[in-house]
This record gives C-alpha cells, sequence and structure tokens, in this order.
C-alpha cells in the first residue's frame, strides 16, 4: 500500500468553528481499500455522544479521496501541503550527501596521515635505532595533543569510575606493546612486509574471540583466514629483508593489538560506564606513555643527548632534520588514530574493517614506491593473497550464522 505522509494547510489548521463535529482530514488513496466505502467517523465536541459516520459521498483528485462538503479551495490547499510533505524526504538528500562527503574526508586524511607516519618513522628508526624511545616520544606528542584537546573543551574530558581503572590499565599495557613491537619490526625490516605480517591480525581476532568470549566463528570467516596465512607465508619466505626479530615482534603486535581490542569488548560493557572510543584512546595513550618513561630509561637510557644525535646525524640526516622527523611522525602517529577512533564512531564497525584493509594496501604501495623496495613477483603474490583474504574475512564478518 503506498502511504503518503498527511499535512494539512493553514486553512485546515485554523478552521471555521463547527458546531457537532471536528473537520474532516484528506485521506490517501489506498489500492487495498479502492473497492470498499470509506467512512468518516466524527465525534460530537462537549458531548458523551457515540461517533457518527458520513457515507460514502467522496471524490477522489489526484489520488486522493476527498469528501463533497469541503470546499474546492481548500481542497486544494490540502493537496499542496500534502504533495510538499509527500517529497519532503527528498530534503534528507543533501545531508546524506554531506556526510558521506565527510567520511570520504575522513578516510582520505586516515590514509594520508598512515604514509606520512610510516614514511617519517622509518626514516627515524633508521638512524636512530632506539624503538623504545622513539616509542615513547610518540605517546608524549600524543598525551600533549590529548591535554590540549581536553584543556580547549573540543571533547568532553572522562569520567572514570573505579570499576574501570583495572581494564582500563589493562588496555594500556596491551596498546603500549602493539605499538612497540610495530615500532621494533619497523626498524628491522620493509614498512611493506610489516604490514602484510600484520594482515594476521584477523586470524589472532577470531582466535581470542573465541577463547576469552566464547564466540564461535562462522565457515565464511573461518575460510576467509586461509589466504591470509597462506600468504603472509608466501610473503614472509620470498623477503628480501627478512630477519626474524622483524618477523617476530611484528607477529607479537598482532598478539597485543587484537587481544587489546577483545579486552575492550569484554570489559567496556556497561554502557552508564562505558568511555567513548575517542576517550578511551586518550585515555590509554596517556598511560602508555606513563608507563613507557622508566622502561625507557632502564632498558635504552637517555638517548636525547647531543652524542647519539651527532651520530645519527653521521648517517646522513642532521639534527634539526632528525628532530623535525620525529615530531612530524609523532603527530602522524596519533592523529592518524584520532581520525580512525572518529571513523568507527560513524560507521559500523564491518565498514571500518573493510577502510582498514584498504589503508594497509596504500601504506605498502606508497612505501615501495618511496623507499623503493625490491618486491619480487611471488612476494607481491603472496601480499595481494594476504590483503584479499582480509578482504573475504571483514565480508565474511557480515554474514550472520543461522539460528541453531
Amino acid at each position: 500500500m503506498e502511504s503518503y505522509a498527511l499535512a494539512l494547510s493553514s486553512s485546515t489548521l485554523n478552521p471555521k468553528p463547527l458546531k457537532h463535529f471536528n473537520p474532516p482530514k484528506i485521506l490517501p488513496r489506498s489500492s487495498s481499500s479502492s473497492s470498499s466505502p470509506i467512512h468518516l467517523l466524527c465525534r460530537s465536541i462537549g458531548s458523551n455522544t457515540p461517533g457518527f459516520t458520513f457515507g460514502s459521498n467522496y471524490k477522489t483528485h489526484n489520488n486522493y479521496y476527498y469528501y463533497s462538503f469541503l470546499s474546492p479551495k481548500r481542497i486544494y490547499n490540502d493537496l499542496v501541503v500534502a504533495r510538499a510533505s509527500e517529497s519532503s524526504g527528498e530534503s534528507a538528500n543533501p545531508a546524506e550527501f554531506g556526510r558521506n562527503l565527510q567520511l570520504a574526508a575522513m578516510f582520505g586524511v586516515w590514509y594520508l596521515l598512515n604514509i606520512y607516519f610510516n614514511i617519517f618513522n622509518k626514516q627515524v628508526l633508521k638512524v636512530f635505532p632506539y624503538p623504545m624511545t622513539v616509542t615513547t616520544f610518540q605517546f608524549g606528542c600524543g598525551t600533549v595533543m590529548i591535554l590540549i584537546m581536553w584543556a580547549l573543551k573540543l571533547h568532553p574530558r572522562p569520567k572514570i569510575y573505579k570499576s574501570q581503572i583495572v581494564p582500563v590499565v589493562m588496555l594500556a599495557v596491551a596498546h603500549t606493546m602493539g605499538n612497540l613491537l610495530t615500532n621494533i619490526s619497523l626498524g628491522r625490516v620493509a614498512v611493506s612486509f610489516t604490514h602484510t605480517i600484520k594482515a594476521m591480525e584477523p586470524f589472532f581476532t577470531v582466535l581470542f574471540s573465541a577463547l576469552l568470549l566464547s564466540e564461535r566463528p562462522t565457515l565464511w570467516v573461518v575460510s576467509s583466514l586461509v589466504p591470509i596465512v597462506g600468504g603472509v607465508a608466501l610473503a614472509s619466505f620470498t623477503e628480501s629483508s627478512f630477519n626474524w626479530i622483524g618477523f617476530g615482534s611484528a607477529m607479537a603486535s598482532n598478539v597485543t593489538n587484537q587481544s587489546r581490542n577483545v579486552l575492550s569488548k569484554k570489559f567496556m560493557v556497561r554502557k552508564e560506564e562505558a568511555l567513548d572510543n575517542i576517550n578511551l584512546f586518550s585515555v590509554i595513550t596517556t598511560i602508555s606513555f606513563i608507563l613507557l618513561i622508566p622502561f625507557m630509561f632502564l632498558l635504552e637510557g637517555f638517548k636525547f643527548t647531543p652524542e647519539y644525535l651527532q651520530s645519527a646525524a653521521s648517517q646522513g640526516v642532521n639534527v634539526r632534520e632528525l628532530c623535525v622527523r620525529s615530531v612530524l611522525a609523532g603527530v602522524c602517529f596519533h592523529s592518524y588514530q584520532q581520525v580512525s577512533y572518529m571513523i568507527l564512531q560513524m560507521v559500523n564497525p564491518v565498514t571500518h574493517a573493510v577502510g582498514n584493509c584498504v589503508k594497509r594496501v596504500v601504506v605498502i604501495v606508497s612505501s615501495v614506491i618511496f623507499f623503493q623496495t625490491p618486491v619480487s613477483p611471488i612476494n607481491s603474490l603472496g601480499t595481494g593473497l594476504a590483503l584479499a583474504g582480509v578482504f573475504l574475512y571483514s565480508r565474511a564478518k557480515r554474514i550472520k550464522p543461522k539460528a541453531a
């Protein structure tokens, strides 16, 4: 049945007072009721007498029924307003277009910040091989940006409950380890190879979801993991920059990052106490910075000295360039993750996963071009197979398991 919005013109909203009944309304033509008479039920004003009905003395005009006792001018006015209301849905199109345009811009910024982060970060780690110091500095840049965001009230400050302290600290530890291990890998192997290994994230997501959340994956999800595992294995066997430290740290970062995601799903379940995505990310970033400072001094010492900076400068990068690239890497590091969480608040997780898959492709291709990384055909095949598996995994997550 066609449904039309019911709208009344000013003449209907302010009718002349009638003694016995309320003013009738225009009714849309219904295909299901075209063969049956339509009755208008009115109730007398100011009395308890039962309602009475008019007969089927109605006429039609432009697919609308109306009663013959209504004036033509009033009928015309009502029809104009009804038609305007009928097409009011079209006014939502510009708003939808604006939202899609905003999302496209945010995805573009997300990808661009990711590309610049990986380039600047790799340039810094090549001449300044202290991943814990570099990671601490990047978390420090993020903490400063977060404090500015809260100070300027660009985002409301979070309210932390006692019940959240332990879960949030656990998430921060996993977040810290994930980013530290990723930087260790980026310092040891090519950027493209690190991101190929990190394409294994869905495998660990399924594994930890099954172990910690008792979620059984569907056959489609399990099937999508086969090309991921096979592609990463093929790319690893043929990678020219392969070494076990780089490979192991990238794989370990998958474990910590996905355990963080699963833990956040397990712990942050009470909506009245749950932090929004941006504040949760901000809190664990600040905690990560605080956690890393003592370990940085204990394991690597204080490396921001003229001696170490001059050592980096002897490898072709002067001190000023090193500092500028470190700051830019830190800003991009926090910004791309912040934008990622903002996108996650606007779209569903599956759409975000597809976008993350495309992001990894963009980062791999851009890093290969910028650093002129040698890539063999078999290595390219393995990388492509793994990324195709990630895409299939994101699509398989849309398929809901049938109820038993």
